[in-house]
Order: C-alpha cells, then sequence, then structure tokens
C-alpha cells in the first residue's frame, strides 16, 4: 500500500479516537452542571433531526409527500407508541395519500 494511505488511515483514526476519548479523560470523578447535562442529553435528537429534515423536503416531486409522510410520524410518535409503530402508520399514511 502507498504511504499516502497509511497515514491518511491513521489520521482518520486519530481523529475519530481523540473526540471520544477526551470527555472520558476530562471529566473522569465530576459531576456536570444540571444544565449542561440536559443540553447534552438533546444532542442526539437534535442531530437526528438535521440530519433528516432536507430528505423529507426532496423525497419526492410532490413536496407535501415527505411532509404529510413527517406530520403522521411526528403524531404517531408524539401518543408515545414503539417505534416500529410509528414507522409502519407513516407508511400507511403515505400509502393511503399516493392512492388519492
Amino acid at each position: 500500500m502507498n504511504t499516502t494511505i497509511i497515514t491518511m488511515i491513521i489520521g482518520m483514526a486519530v481523529v475519530t479516537y481523540v473526540p471520544r476519548m477526551l470527555p472520558f479523560v476530562l471529566f473522569r470523578g465530576r459531576q456536570l452542571p444540571d444544565f449542561l447535562q440536559g443540553i447534552l442529553r438533546n444532542v442526539p435528537y437534535a442531530t437526528l433531526g438535521a440530519l433528516i429534515f432536507p430528505g423529507v423536503l426532496v423525497i419526492q416531486e410532490d413536496i407535501w409527500f415527505g411532509l404529510i409522510g413527517a406530520a403522521a410520524a411526528f403524531l404517531i410518535a408524539f401518543t408515545g407508541v414503539n417505534i416500529i409503530f410509528c414507522v409502519i402508520g407513516s407508511i400507511a399514511v403515505l400509502s393511503l395519500y399516493s392512492l388519492i
């Protein structure tokens, strides 16, 4: 293999490992403030929303298809059901919409 490729692989491994290792080393034995814990607890949801929302708008030429599917998924999820039922319900709503 080329040394450039090996260097890139090692560099990517370091760049991936360091941000995951630093919080464990820096905050070992320390308790974060409740406010900061609340913010960090919501980061995965915000990231997931930022990744999914653009796809909702461009899933088909008809923008309503994505918006109706997202609204159905949100309303079903808001009731507190299991995620699989949320997905199945959203698919069912979009199947009905496509028939219209």
